[in-house]
């Protein structure tokens, strides 16, 4: 079966991150996001993985390669125009007419995409969608099935009283087994969204729709840059199973900076004498000077943190510059090139 990963959005709701980095190949633990998805795919059997692309598609094909290297052939489809979820597939698929595995390509998840296909399988299903469990689903769309997992309705982005009478909070997680008979059902050319149209139509038609509980494997949406840093934390505090965060040994760190055991540090960096850093990312390059402090925080590649300066709880974009005495504090998000002066407080 092939694979479908729809990464063509223009990653608005992340900015400014994804301003100069295309959301796909957005640093996560110090590897393009888009990876984690390739492995779950690759672990589950999967060898052709088609990327649907938009938004600058070349700087994401130029870091991912043909997939050799990830056990994969890697496609790569660029939308002529923004197509929607439902008329990107559409486009991407329609000269295979093959079982597709789709992704949207802005979740982090450890799901087992195998027993996913033997549960589509099994359901004799022409879709199946998977669906997570969330606190609060006011920004998802809620998915109600039936005892025997049939899918029965969708609600797009409930109100709280909605979601009171449903009594449900199992919503849509992005990841779909698709049959090749519902290409017929999306125009050819026109922008279509699963949510919107597609499911809706299943639906009406009757044909066999069921949902599959992730129950408790992972699932992250890093859609906004809060979202992107609780990812990162994650996969440090090793929540998202079958993935180790990696440190560098190619960095200068000084003997006695303190660095805990869930922090990773990539190469080329240098931390100098006193630095404390926890639970943290540190990006290529990164350059942190004496007696600064980094605290549950992700600090792209190239950024200089000088002496005594204080970041906890935020994202810290490409060659970045915080000032010396300067305090970052919970929230804050920078974009590549941002320089903090001196003494500030954020």
């Amino acid at each position: 079966m092939k694979a479908l990963i729809l990464a063509g959005g223009r990653g608005t709701r992340l900015r400014p991150l994804t301003v100069y980095t295309p959301k796909p190949i957005v640093p996560m633990v110090n590897r393009p996001f888009l990876l984690y998805q390739i492995e779950i795919l690759s672990k589950a059997g999967v060898d052709e993985v088609v990327l649907s692309l938009s938004y600058q598609p070349d700087k994401i094909e130029d870091v991912l390669g043909d997939g050799s290297e990830l056990g994969v052939k890697l496609k790569y489809v660029t939308e002529p125009s923004p197509l929607g979820t439902g008329g990107a597939y559409r486009f991407a698929a329609e000269t295979m007419r093959e079982s597709f595995i789709v992704l949207n390509g802005d979740i982090l998840t450890d799901v087992d995409i195998a027993s996913l296909i033997e549960f589509h399988q099994a359901k004799g299903a022409e879709a199946t969608i998977c669906l997570a469990r969330v606190d609060d689903p006011s920004s998802f769309g809620l998915v109600e099935v039936s005892n025997d997992q049939s899918v029965v309705r969708f609600l797009e982005k409930p109100k709280s009283a909605d979601r009171a009478l449903l009594d449900i909070n199992t919503i849509n997680a992005g990841i779909y087994v698709l049959e090749p008979s519902l290409l017929d059902l999306i125009p050819a050319g026109e922008n279509r969204s699963f949510e919107y149209d597609v499911f809706p139509e299943i639906l009406k038609q009757g044909r066999p729709f069921f949902g599959y509980d992730i129950g408790d494997q992972y699932w992250q949406d890093i859609g906004n840059p809060m979202s992107y840093l609780k990812a990162n934390l994650d996969l440090l505090d090793g929540r998202v199973a079958g993935f180790a965060a990696y440190s560098a040994a190619a960095s200068d760190i000084a003997t006695i900076a303190d660095i805990d055991r869930n922090s990773a540090i990539a190469d080329g960096c240098v931390i100098k004498p006193g630095v404390r850093i926890s639970r943290s990312v540190i990006g290529p390059g990164v350059h942190i000077e004496e007696r600064s402090l980094i605290e549950d925080s992700v600090i792209w590649a190239h950024s200089r943190i000088a002496t005594t300066a204080e970041v906890r709880g935020s994202v810290i974009g490409k060659s970045c510059y915080i000032g010396r005495n300067a305090v970052v504090n919970t929230g804050c998000v920078l974009g590549d090139k941002a320089s903090i002066p001196d003494y500030s407080r954020l």
